[in-house]
């Protein structure tokens, strides 16, 4: 239940927590992995860190609802969603090679967008499909110019990357695909506990993301499965376990019990900034070029006006929620 009047600390614990989050592009950016690779073990150790919390879950859960865990439509649904998961990660990591690391956040970040074009779009030819309010499809229009005027920046130079077409749609594809992830996890959460999904869901799209690294990638014949164990990899991926996973997810996840979705949804649509001013301050990674600063602040006004739309907070509830489960 959301507090009326929030501790003073929660407040405190969000900032905290919205930087966690953010931090994660520019640590994944740090690491000299190839990136199919990089992605699978850092849902490996995300995985590790799930565990025992579905363990507890599991032994506290009724006779009927581990049943209902092992039932076709249920994993058929948790396999559709550990494969969005691994295609999501899998794009988004590729994209921190391919662009700068503005841009990969700027369009990782905008599946809202999505979301109201599918609506749109199916709402075209089929019936029972929620049309978009015009505060969304407002949102969508401003969103997608501010992409578009984004893409002028195309060639500039950010620290030791390069703003590239492709680059900036294997973040979009990252966006596309954490959508197959939310409506997953829209359905299922409906009654499993959020580390009972979780837990296998990580996983397998850990395990997704092996085959294919070793099929087009050099780095995993050199270093395997559990190359992240060794000491030069295992700070950093610890590093994002502890400080995007645990205080950025977990941060999040425990503010939702006192402040409303729509209130965490607004503020980590800042991800992109934030994630930027972390890399600039603390690996030194340049500054955006112009259409970025102005392209990038018309597409996150365009994410805040679908965001806070009020005929959507159920949908904002559950996408805030999903978001936090990838912890």
């Amino acid at each position: 239940m959301v507090s009326s009047k929030p501790p003073v600390w929660v407040w405190a614990l969000l900032v905290a927590a919205v930087f966690g989050v953010s931090s994660a592009g520019t640590l994944l950016q740090q690491i000299e992995l190839d990136p199919l690779l990089k992605a699978s073990w850092r849902l490996q150790l995300t995985a590790v860190v799930l565990l025992p919390f579905a363990v507890f879950q599991w032994m506290q859960q009724p006779d009927d609802i581990k049943a209902k865990m092992f039932e076709p439509r249920t994993l058929g649904i948790l396999s559709l969603s550990g494969l969005a998961l691994a295609l999501h990660f899998g794009a988004w990591v590729a994209s921190l090679k391919y662009t700068t690391l503005t841009h990969s956040l700027l369009f990782v970040t905008a599946h809202p967008l999505i979301v109201v074009g599918g609506m749109f779009m199916l709402g075209l030819f089929a019936t029972g499909v929620r049309q978009p309010t015009r505060r969304e499809l407002v949102g969508a229009l401003i969103g997608f110019t501010g992409a578009a005027l984004t893409l002028m920046d195309e060639g500039t130079q950010q620290g030791e990357n390069t703003v590239t077409l492709l680059g900036d749609s294997l973040a979009l594809l990252g966006a596309l695909t954490v959508v197959g992830y939310i409506v997953c996890g829209r359905i299922l959460r409906a009654w499993m506990p959020i580390f009972l999904y979780a837990f296998p869901v990580t996983l397998l799209g850990a395990l997704l993301l092996l085959p294919a690294s070793w099929l087009i990638e050099s780095d995993f014949a050199t270093y395997g499965v559990l190359g992240w164990l060794e000491p030069n990899f295992f700070a950093w991926f610890l590093a994002l376990a502890l400080i995007a996973g645990l205080l950025g997810h977990t941060g999040l996840n425990t503010c939702l019990k006192y402040l409303s979705p729509l209130v965490i949804s607004a503020c980590v649509t800042l991800e992109p900034v934030i994630g930027s001013f972390i890399g600039y301050v603390a690996f030194g990674t340049d500054l955006p070029g112009l259409w970025t600063w102005i392209g990038g602040g018309v597409l996150m006004l365009g994410l805040m006006l679908i965001v806070t739309a009020l005929p959507n907070s159920e949908d904002t509830n559950n996408q805030t929620a999903s978001t936090i489960e990838e912890a």
